[in-house]
């Protein structure tokens, strides 16, 4: 993308390692520079924090607890030497109302789940709120189950509680998920209110992206012991809990709550100065990019709101639209005065949610800005006076993990710049309420670069894609971003991956069809589409192939690809992963899935900025081992050390088709076998 771009005031536009070495005097806790997904994000946090957690396995949350497990089962204390306990219950039900008793009994308590697991849980979730339990729920948010399965994210799943009395915060991407789970425990804490950390099933929860983990000396100073909490439970202080009240105690009892809720707002807000204050990362009840001077605005809630960030930015420079974005970053309580202050001024603004909910006015978020709106147009105390709002449109998008597209936004922001008479608008299919974008946009970053690769059934590549990322963060400190469309890998069916890595940060949480780098795991790629539309010119492609003769090679091109290749001057390597796998691999049950690692050695090779860096051979086999190390724990010593004779000879005997034979043979069959 040209020009300059402009990031959330949180992170800094430079690279990780820069961010650490300005050590601001007034900055005390500038974090820890590294790469996670927005699991590992929350377990860090947790596993320090608090004393246990009773949770039951559901997707895409599972990671969250297994690795808390995992801390648990290799005796991991928290930052006051306590040791941790994990409970699997039989149920989501049942682990929410163990946790219930846990919090009962004085403890600091979390959970994770998502989907049908938290819908499940609903019963106690009143129960919890109703008794100010302070604990933190970590949700992958995830589409229920409605005309079929999905285990992919989507909104209805946290929806579906908002009326249960929890505070709800949501985070875009795995920086968010740290910082907020720590906010919202020392807001629970505060106000004796629980909360739900929410952020997007698999689109977070398993993207490695750089972020910066909060100090265990930070944690332990923002949230204290977990001994100050109250117990219950306590015989020196009896307190009567969950008893039966008839008409009149239930109602006093019910509306004798506002008094926490009322208060709730000041409090997350107080909460999240202290926060900025200590680390510099800033972070409010909502979080506005690019408003003061907007037309038009789009709204939302999750990780698409990063990508709509780029996309206005995009849009501003190309078209000159005055696009801006709000994300609601607390749900709950609902900031409606903020909103409005935020929006007021703007011709209309465009709601984009996870969900669809035909039956209702509008969909949860839509109707609660509508809502928002009709107080301060009425002249609700607490709201800025205004006399008009903007036009509001809504839109459902991303349901069950769709794609959702920088191009998308983009006729999004063109449908309510052009006053078009249809407010509500579904993005992502063919549909009559559908905005159908025209073509694609590039908003990455300046001088980024991007790898999309092809598999058939996976073969150890996601693996590998996650560790390159962790490998690049530590040797280059620049930003990295990877993930792969789960769910097509473990069927044996077509795969795809991506990973990008830039200076500035990575706002586009969307599929990639530009790419510098395409490896190809399988030459059945060919066969399923185009994998080398969108390389860019002077880009690279890599081919599994069990030949090293670069014309037999070359012959396994499809002809109209071999075009592309030609036109583009793409370069083309290759290498038989599949036989050194074989090769090196003392478990040959593993072989099949080392094939992707060999990849990781063909990647160090071709990766320009890598190559810039100018690192030794010992920096870079030192930050290879280590993400193995990390990647691999479970396994022997001797498959890591097999994985890494997969990864040095990928390096070595990647070869590439020399340019005479590119330019001066061609496929004519057009055959791929």
């Amino acid at each position: 993308m040209k020009g300059a771009l402009k990031s959330h005031e949180k992170i800094m536009k430079t690279s990780l390692k820069t961010l650490i070495a300005s050590n601001h005097p007034m900055l005390r806790f500038p974090g820890i520079a590294t790469t996670a997904d927005g699991s590992e994000a929350v377990v860090w946090v947790e596993t320090q924090i608090s004393q246990g957690a009773c949770a039951y396995p559901i997707t895409p949350s599972t990671l969250m607890g297994g690795a808390y497990q995992v801390a648990v089962a290799n005796g991991q204390r928290n930052l006051w030497g306590e040791p941790l306990s994990f409970l699997e219950l039989e149920s989501e039900h049942s682990s929410a109302s163990t946790c219930e008793g846990f919090a009962l009994a004085g403890g600091r308590v979390t959970n994770f789940t998502s989907g049908q697991g938290l819908i499940l849980m609903k019963e106690v979730l009143y129960v919890i709120s109703g008794k100010r339990l302070p604990v933190v729920f970590h949700i992958g948010a995830r589409a229920l189950t409605s005309q079929s399965l999905n285990i992919h994210a989507g909104h209805d799943d946290v929806m579906g509680v908002s009326d249960c009395g929890w505070g709800m915060l949501f985070g875009r991407n795995a920086q968010e998920a740290a910082d907020l789970a720590l906010i919202a425990r020392r807001a629970a804490e505060e106000s004796a209110t629980p909360f739900f950390n929410v952020q997007d099933g698999f689109l977070t929860t398993h993207t490695i992206e750089s972020l910066l983990l909060p100090e265990p000396d930070l944690m332990k100073e923002f949230i204290g012991e977990p001994r100050n909490l109250w117990n219950l439970m306590d015989p020196s202080r009896p307190v009567m809990s969950g008893v039966v009240q008839n008409q009149d105690s239930y109602m006093k009892g019910k509306i004798a709550q506002r008094t926490f809720y009322d208060r709730l707002p000041e409090i997350i807000d107080r909460v999240m100065a202290g926060f900025t204050e200590l680390t510099g990362r800033r972070y409010g009840l909502i979080d506005g990019h690019r408003l003061d001077d907007a037309d038009y605005a789009l709204v939302g809630m999750g990780s698409m709101l990063e990508t709509a960030a780029a996309t206005a930015d995009f849009l501003r420079e190309r078209d000159g639209i005055k696009l801006g974005t709000l994300h609601v970053s607390c749900f709950r309580p609902f900031p409606g005065p903020q909103i409005v202050a935020a929006l007021k001024h703007l011709k209309a603004i465009a709601v984009i949610e996870r969900l669809d909910n035909p039956t209702a006015q509008s969909n949860p978020l839509a109707a609660e800005i509508k809502a928002a709106f009709a107080d301060a147009l009425s002249g609700a105390p607490g709201y800025p006076k205004i006399d008009r709002a903007p036009a509001v449109y809504s839109g459902s998008a991303g349901l069950g993990g769709r794609d959702v597209r920088p191009a998308d936004f983009i006729a999004v922001a063109r449908h309510i710049a052009s006053g078009a008479k249809r407010r509500f608008f579904v993005l992502g299919i063919k549909h009559d309420l559908a905005l159908l974008p025209e073509g694609e946009a590039d908003v990455r970053p300046d001088g980024a670069f991007s790898m999309r690769g092809h598999s058939i059934g996976g073969y150890g590549s996601v693996t590998t894609n996650r560790i390159i990322a962790a490998v690049v963060g530590n040797l280059s400190g620049l930003r990295v971003q990877a993930y792969p469309l789960y769910g097509s890998e473990k069927k044996g069916l077509p795969t795809t991956y991506y990973l990008t890595v830039a200076d500035q940060p990575i706002l586009v949480h969307a599929e990639m069809s530009a790419a510098d780098f395409v490896p190809l795991n399988n030459t059945d790629a060919f066969r399923i589409g185009d994998p080398v539309a969108g390389v860019r010119s002077g880009g690279a492609i890599f081919l599994q192939h069990a030949s090293r003769d670069p014309r037999q090679v070359w012959a396994a091109i499809p002809k109209e690809a071999q075009e592309t290749i030609r036109r583009k001057e793409i370069r083309v390597l290759a290498l038989d992963a599949v036989k050194i796998a074989q090769e090196v691999a003392t478990k040959p049950e593993l072989a099949q899935r080392m094939q992707g690692i060999v990849l990781l050695g063909v990647f160090l090779r071709v990766a320009p900025f890598l190559a810039r860096l100018k690192l030794s051979e010992a920096e870079t086999s030192a930050a290879v081992e280590k993400a193995l190390r990390k990647f691999f724990a479970k396994q022997s010593e001797a498959v890591i050390q097999d994985n890494l004779k997969a990864v040095r000879r990928g390096g070595e005997e990647v070869f590439e088709i020399p340019r005479e034979i590119i330019e001066t043979e061609s496929n004519s069959n057009g055959n791929s076998n």
